[in-house]
């Protein structure tokens, strides 16, 4: 088929777009744009505060990155389908037309897109889980306060003048969809994880007073939104069908990439955080500590059990850069890899509790903080950074326990996204701890390249996923083998990881520096007032 295939991939602070030719397979462009704003935690472009644990973003950023994306990808060619991917669970409110109110109030907090690591929703998940519901089965029983159903509910009761004028509440992902077509539909993806959706019964309709009146039906992923409208073909210069596709979750869009389209396959998409998702094709009970689990949602015909670490990347961003040897940042990861490559396992005497910005599992909290515990006089700053990869190691082990102490099996791992790519010694690190061979496909944007599957789905370009992986994803990968010695060394402290993680005292503690915190800004901004 002539012609080619477009990829989206929505992340935290910029957009990546990839362009692939439908008739050979082969990705012959690709392009970034960063969003203008990035993530608002301290202030609003009018200057206005925000209060701690805020984390905003600008819908205006998203409609400016794709429209420079998609004219530098697809401008004079003949577009067959187009994906998109979006990190979530990032939902704005907007008016009727699709309007953001963000846009309307500027000054106001609650008019933006709240962000997938907006932890100040979290409270309102405690509440809602306190009260309970038939709808928190398939989650374990709990909200996150990063999902769509407590960010509603902080809007309601702390800006309701704004939720009163919210005729839609929606993800970014499907209001980029709904800009790009004119058509509103919703992701069954976003709403299955994201707004407890459950088939034949709907969304929750008795936890945010009017949520339901702001939602919309959900569709499967690869379904077809719309051709791409008359105002975003001038915009952008793109000819032919240009099929925009229902948007999907960021880490869930990279499984038909890497080659995730059966039974027992593992995926961890190492990014800002870390994504887990394991394939299943029989329905088995949620596993106590994970967060959400869904039939068809991710891939037609397939259960997807889900779990994650709210921080990963970052983290170890946050260290070199607060810790630098290096200008470069690039030239900084690689100095603080070469020495700590060359610890062997708790040479560093140091163990780490990986929740830099809070828990996923098995507490979904979002108010813990991180943990390093066994300092000496001998420490050292590669020591401290090899503990923080290996708490992330460990917090991975801890989601692989939850599945497999659930009845499910764990066949093949493969890891994607940036670090995996980027940082051999990491995914050498996570082999040993977690005591199995993992593959990391080589494959350049694989989260764009999902996207466009998707895209090539709902154009009919392939005829299903399994089709379009073949097609457009990942043929070959490098293999990390487990070296049996190392895991045995690691088991004994992953057991002192478990100690801390699982003390109930160690976790008080950390909520109480996160509590003074918090106590701390609201005295300085009241003297400030």
């Amino acid at each position: 088929m002539t012609g080619f295939i477009i990829g989206l991939d929505f992340g935290t602070l910029s957009l990546r777009g990839v362009l692939i030719n439908a008739a050979t397979g082969k990705a012959e462009a690709n392009q970034a744009a960063d969003y203008r704003h990035g993530v608002m935690t301290s202030h609003l472009p009018s200057g206005r505060r925000l209060p701690p644990q805020y984390a905003l973003q600008d819908a205006a950023d998203y409609s400016e990155a794709a429209e420079s994306v998609l004219r530098h990808l697809g401008q004079g060619r003949h577009i067959l389908g187009i994906g998109l991917d979006f990190t979530a669970s990032s939902p704005l409110p907007a008016r009727a037309d699709g309007t953001p109110l963000s846009a309307l109030h500027p000054d106001e907090p609650h008019a933006y897109v709240k962000l997938w690591k907006h932890a100040a929703a979290q409270p309102l998940a405690d509440a809602i889980n306190a009260r309970g519901g038939d709808f928190l089965e398939s989650c374990g029983g709990r909200l996150s306060g990063e999902w769509m159903l407590p960010k509603a509910a902080q809007i309601q009761q702390e800006a309701p003048a704004i939720w009163d004028q919210a005729a839609r509440f929606i993800e970014s992902g499907d209001w980029m969809t709904w800009q790009l077509t004119g058509i509103e539909r919703r992701s069954l993806d976003f709403a299955a994880y994201k707004a407890q959706y459950r088939p034949g019964i709907s969304y929750p309709d008795d936890v945010v007073p009017g949520l339901a009146d702001r939602l919309g039906m959900p569709a499967t992923v690869g379904t077809a939104v719309g051709p791409l409208n008359d105002d975003w073909r001038r915009r952008t210069g793109i000819l032919g069908a240009a099929i925009v596709a229902v948007a999907v979750i960021d880490s869930h869009a990279v499984l038909p990439a890497v080659g995730a389209v059966r039974p027992g396959a593992w995926v961890g998409a190492l990014g800002t955080s870390a994504a887990y998702l394991l394939l299943e094709d029989k329905p088995l009970p949620l596993p106590p500590g994970l967060e959400a689990c869904a039939e068809g949602a991710v891939l037609p015909e397939l259960w997807c059990y889900e779990a994650g670490q709210a921080g990963f990347g970052d983290m170890l961003g946050w260290f070199v850069q607060t810790f630098p040897r290096d200008a470069d940042l690039a030239r900084n990861f690689a100095l603080y890899n070469a020495e700590a490559a060359g610890l062997a396992p708790g040479e560093n005497h140091l163990v780490a509790l990986d929740w830099w910005s809070g828990n996923r599992v098995p507490y979904a909290d979002s108010h813990l903080s991180g943990l390093l515990a066994g300092f000496t006089m001998g420490t050292t700053g590669a020591g401290i950074y090899r503990a923080l990869l290996e708490s992330l190691c460990y917090g991975a082990h801890f989601v692989k326990d939850c599945l497999t102490q659930g009845g499910l099996a764990v066949s093949e791992i493969l890891l994607t996204s940036g670090l995996a790519h980027r940082n051999p010694l990491l995914v050498q690190i996570m082999a040993d701890v977690l005591g199995q061979d993992i593959t990391v496909p080589a494959l350049e944007n694989p989260t764009a390249v999902g996207a466009a599957i998707h895209g090539a789905v709902a154009g009919g370009v392939v005829a299903d996923f399994t089709e379009g992986a073949m097609r457009f994803g990942a043929s070959a990968g490098t293999l990390y083998h487990c070296d049996d010695r190392q895991h045995s060394a690691y088991q004994r402290i992953y057991r002192s990881y478990r100690q801390l993680a699982e003390d109930k005292t160690v976790r008080d503690t950390l909520h109480d520096l996160n509590h003074h915190q918090q106590n701390a800004f609201l005295g300085s901004a009241r003297d400030m007032a």
